[in-house]
């Protein structure tokens, strides 16, 4: 899979991101924005042009690196992804990145109407699964009370201060471990949600959001689970790549024999 997910970007103020006078061509205000949600990566001291901003990306995700808004950057910008940044996400984010128990539940407060809430039942525990295989970790559903990781829908505004976009780019998010909304994640209603290879796969969402409700951040290596873009495989023949697993392991360890 490899994309992921909080819509949770910090809108810089324009004269303090891109000093200009002129008002920017749309793709240039499309680049801006995207720039200033998955990137905002910038000190009062070390404030970068719009150029520099854009090769940061381009070298991010292994592009050409011209520092111009070229199709192969633009249409790599179109891509739906996660909605968490690729860097600067002190900016954005608290918590302790690791949670210090191996024992975690989860609630799902409620339910996409797009599949039938058994398949979601089903389709989330085996996402949970693909980081308690590797790792001591083990997860339990609860529906009673608060759960370490709360799990809904919903769509734009939904209480959290990082809106949903519609349709399309930011498909969800999650919070990184701590107190509060930490280890929390949100999907957007307004995606059609499949468990096959039809509209957005659950499946593949749900496993990358987790990395991130457990602690991790994204990953630049193309075929990580953790890599910021969506991209559709097989969630039966699905396994977790080296990079993933090393990064899980250096959190919480390996998975006993024993367990």
């Amino acid at each position: 899979m490899q994309y992921l997910l909080f819509c949770a970007a910090v809108l810089l103020p324009q004269n303090l991101a891109f000093p200009t006078s002129a008002k920017l061509e749309p793709d240039m205000e499309n680049a801006k924005v995207y720039l200033d949600k998955f990137f905002p990566h910038f000190s009062k001291t070390n404030i970068l042009s719009l150029e520099e901003r854009i090769e940061e990306m381009q070298r991010y995700f292994h592009l050409t690196v011209t520092g111009r808004l070229d199709v192969e950057t633009k249409d790599f910008m179109k891509q739906p992804r996660c909605g968490l940044p690729d860097i600067g996400h002190d900016r954005t984010f608290s918590g302790n990145r690791r949670w210090e128990k191996t024992h975690l539940t989860y609630r799902i407060v409620n339910y996409t109407p797009d599949l039938p809430r058994h398949k979601v039942d089903d389709v989330i525990r085996r996402a949970f699964m693909v980081w308690s295989d590797v790792t001591p970790l083990r997860f339990q559903k609860i529906s009673n009370r608060y759960a370490d990781i709360e799990i809904q829908f919903a769509r734009r505004d939904h209480g959290d201060g990082n809106p949903f976009d519609g349709r399309g780019q930011v498909l969800a998010h999650a919070y990184l471990p701590g107190p509060g909304i930490g280890g929390d994640a949100h999907f957007d209603e307004d995606e059609l949600w499949s468990e096959y290879n039809r509209e957005v796969n659950l499946f593949l969402v749900a496993a990358h959001e987790f990395g991130h409700s457990l602690g991790l951040l994204h990953s630049n290596v193309r075929g990580a689970l953790m890599y910021p873009t969506y991209s559709y495989v097989n969630p039966a023949t699905f396994r977790l790549s080296q990079d993933d697993k090393r990064r899980i392991q250096q959190l919480y360890g390996k998975k006993s024999q024993n367990s």
